[in-house]
């Protein structure tokens, strides 16, 4: 049970009413993690500003990103709300089981993207350099390097938030991938 609420557009500072009228816009609804940010006067805006800032990644890398972060972190609320994003990127839904486990054997480039965008996730920011070098023999550049580790920054932000708070998904829910393994 969450001891967090999802807070109403009623109960949220100006600011952060004009960001969920916005998102009402843009998206249909506000999804509960970001309505989530709005208990803070500033935490919202910012997050968004990070989340939508300038990248040389593609929206489909920034979603191979997303997918094997928020898996190494265990998080059901990013792991929903990617694979849905995935599929709206052309993923199919087999493409995004193995991005999640930090594999793309469908495509080489995505491949060392997934790997690096893992390890640098489960060793906490320590990349192994076999995998960094992978990452650069697979045609990314060291700016392709640190947007990717902003990244990695952008979706564990999101990840803490909802294991911290836990409120309710608000996507189809993603299945555990070990389930998806038998």
């Amino acid at each position: 049970m969450s001891t967090f609420n999802v807070p109403t557009r009623e109960e949220v500072n100006t600011t952060n009413q004009a960001i969920f009228d916005n998102l009402n816009k843009a998206l249909g609804f506000v999804p509960n993690l970001y309505a989530t940010y709005a208990h803070s006067e500033t935490a919202l805006e910012n997050y968004l500003n990070l989340s939508n800032a300038k990248t040389s990644l593609s929206a489909k890398e920034k979603e191979v990103v997303n997918l094997a972060v928020s898996e190494v972190n265990g998080c059901i609320y990013c792991l929903s709300a990617h694979t849905a994003i995935g599929k709206m990127n052309g993923f199919t839904e087999d493409q995004i089981l193995e991005l999640r486990a930090g594999q793309a054997p469908f495509d080489s480039k995505l491949n060392a993207l997934a790997n690096l965008a893992k390890n640098i996730t489960e060793n906490r920011g320590k990349a192994d350099q076999e995998v960094t070098e992978n990452f650069f023999n697979a045609g990314y550049t060291k700016g392709n390097l640190i947007d990717t580790i902003v990244l990695v920054g952008d979706k564990t932000i999101s990840n803490y938030v909802h294991s911290t708070t836990k409120v309710p998904v608000d996507f189809p829910i993603a299945q555990p991938l070990e389930s998806t393994k038998a």
